[in-house]
């Protein structure tokens, strides 16, 4: 059953130290996939590790980009992203309106950011020039 909202005692600050823990903990279920969701419910939850070079995180908003066309090895957009079941799961949200959680990688695991929301979405040339998914999320307040 997928959770949109806080799960169980967990809240913003709280730190796991794997992504093993996240999926235990039920705070993001892929061992390895960013973007965890369905295009028919949404996006429940996504993780910031640092692995595409257009994530933006900042205090107010964060960009993030969507799954897809990246080489895992340099972390460059290699190709044009398509619209995925992931990238589909954040247009969605978008949609509903559902709050996603928001997990980021730290220097000791993972940190449970907090409750977001897709305000915007867009598709356009990232820093590498490839067509990239770029979605604004801002805090749940």
């Amino acid at each position: 059953m997928r959770i949109f909202g806080h799960v169980s005692y967990y809240r913003p600050g709280d730190v796991l130290a794997s992504r093993l823990e996240l999926s235990r903990a039920g705070l993001h279920r892929p061992t390895r996939a960013g973007i965890s969701g369905s295009a028919q419910e949404g996006a429940d939850s996504i993780v910031l590790a640092d692995q595409y070079e257009d994530d933006v995180f900042g205090e107010d908003e964060i960009i993030y980009a969507g799954h897809g066309g990246r080489d895992p090895k340099t972390g460059h957009q290699t190709t044009d992203q398509d619209l995925n079941d992931r990238n589909r799961a954040l247009l969605r949200s978008q949609e509903t309106g559902q709050p996603v959680r928001v997990l980021r990688k730290a220097a000791d695991g993972y940190r449970y950011e907090g409750l977001y929301r897709v305000v915007g979405s867009s598709y356009e040339p990232g820093r590498s020039g490839f067509q990239v998914w770029l979605f604004r999320l801002v805090p749940v307040v």
